[in-house]
């Protein structure tokens, strides 16, 4: 089948069909067959997404540190970036 006509995108499903075009910067067409072939349970090699990827479900917790928080962070793991030298030997 070479062309097909979908209406009735809401607002929201045409906003998720953007993001993931312009994530990927692939055309909307692209896009929203990217996304019936996995609501189809469909994958197609290469998609961007190995098997069991967790996707973006973790991307609310991304960049959600302040400027502080991130330095505390860092100083508190930095221990670990120390290598010791007794046990290379």
């Amino acid at each position: 089948m070479d062309a097909l006509t979908v209406r009735g995108f809401d607002p929201e499903l045409e906003q998720r069909l953007r993001e993931v075009a312009r994530e990927r910067r692939i055309s909307l067409n692209k896009a929203a067959i990217l996304l019936l072939r996995r609501g189809a349970g469909l994958r197609e090699e290469g998609d961007g997404e190995p098997e069991g990827a967790v996707g973006n479900s973790l991307d609310a917790f991304f960049g959600g540190w302040t400027a502080a928080e991130a330095k505390a962070f860092d100083d508190a793991v930095a221990v670990f970036e120390q290598i010791d030298e007794a046990i290379w030997r």
